[in-house]
C-alpha cells in the first residue's frame, strides 16, 4: 500500500502518524499562568532534542486562540517536563480532558505540586524524573487543522527519584515510564532487549 497524504484526510494523516511512531514517550508539561493558575497537560509528540545544551521539544496541537499550555509558555517562557510513570498514568490520562483556563490540573487529578528550582512552573511531585525547563523558541509548523507548534525548551534543573540515576545510566524498571500507543492504548516499558552497537 502506497499513501499519497495529500489525498487523505488530516485526521486519517494523524492516526497514520499515532498509530505507527510508536510508543512515544510522554511529556507530562507543567505551566503556571500569569494569574497564578496551574496547568498540567500531557504531550505524547515529545522527543530529546540536544545534549548540550540539554534541549527537549513537545508539539500542543494548533488552536486559536492556544490551548492553556502553550498560552502559558509564551506568557513566562517557562514550563516543566515530567515524566509519567506506571504509578501516575491514570492521573495523567485525568489531565488529557478538555478544561477550562481558571481549572488547576493538579487539583482535578489529585498530584502534588511542588516548587521548582529557578522556574515558576511547579513539578509533579510523584514523577519520578522532572525537568526545569527555559523557552528556547517555538516553531509554528502549521496553523491548518491538527497542525502544530514545536516547542523547545531548555533543561536548566533536572529532579530525579533517589537511586534513578548512578552517574552513568538511568535504571529503567525504576523509571517504570510509560508510552503513548495510538487511541487508548498505551505501553509498558518492561519487556527489554539489548543490541551492541557495532564498532
Amino acid at each position: 500500500m502506497i499513501i499519497d497524504p495529500s489525498t487523505i484526510s488530516p485526521l486519517s494523516c494523524y492516526r497514520l502518524l499515532a498509530g505507527t511512531v510508536v510508543p512515544r514517550p510522554i511529556a507530562f508539561v507543567s505551566t503556571v499562568s500569569t494569574g497564578g493558575v496551574y496547568n498540567l497537560a500531557p504531550f505524547s509528540f515529545f522527543n530529546v532534542v540536544c545534549a548540550e545544551p540539554p534541549v527537549v521539544a513537545f508539539s500542543p496541537t494548533f488552536r486559536n486562540p492556544p490551548k492553556d499550555t502553550l498560552a502559558n509558555v509564551l506568557a513566562t517562557g517557562e514550563f516543566v517536563v515530567n515524566i509519567v510513570s506506571e504509578e501516575i498514568a491514570a492521573q495523567m490520562n485525568v489531565c488529557s480532558g478538555e478544561y477550562a483556563p481558571d481549572v488547576d490540573e493538579f487539583q482535578v487529578s489529585r498530584l502534588t505540586p511542588v516548587a521548582s528550582d529557578l522556574v515558576r512552573a511547579p513539578r509533579v511531585g510523584e514523577s519520578p524524573v522532572s525537568m526545569e525547563c527555559r523557552l528556547v523558541r517555538i516553531v509554528e509548523v502549521s496553523t491548518r487543522p491538527l497542525g502544530a507548534s514545536l516547542v523547545l525548551g531548555e533543561v536548566v534543573r533536572f529532579h530525579l527519584k533517589d537511586g534513578l540515576f548512578d552517574g552513568k545510566a538511568v535504571d529503567p524498571g525504576r523509571l517504570a515510564a510509560v508510552g503513548r500507543m495510538s487511541g487508548n492504548t498505551y505501553a509498558y516499558t518492561r519487556d527489554r532487549f539489548e543490541l551492541v552497537r557495532p564498532r
